[in-house]
């Protein structure tokens, strides 16, 4: 009895550990920190392109 309430809470442990990756990953870039800002269309000359931030906008770094 003992080994079936350590299995049920191992399984209880595991599903509630799974439930952070139910979302598919963003395919947007996290801008506008540390130098780096989001601008509609392509990123100014002189500037890093560092990939979408959003819809028809680049994320850019200085």
């Amino acid at each position: 009895m003992k080994i079936l309430s350590f299995l049920c809470a191992l399984l209880l442990v595991v599903l509630h550990g799974a439930a952070g990756f139910a979302l598919p990953p963003s395919p947007f870039v996290r801008c506008g920190y540390r130098g780096t800002f989001c601008t509609p269309g392509r990123c100014p000359l002189g500037n890093a392109y560092l990939g979408v931030c959003g819809l028809r906008h680049s994320c850019c770094k200085w």
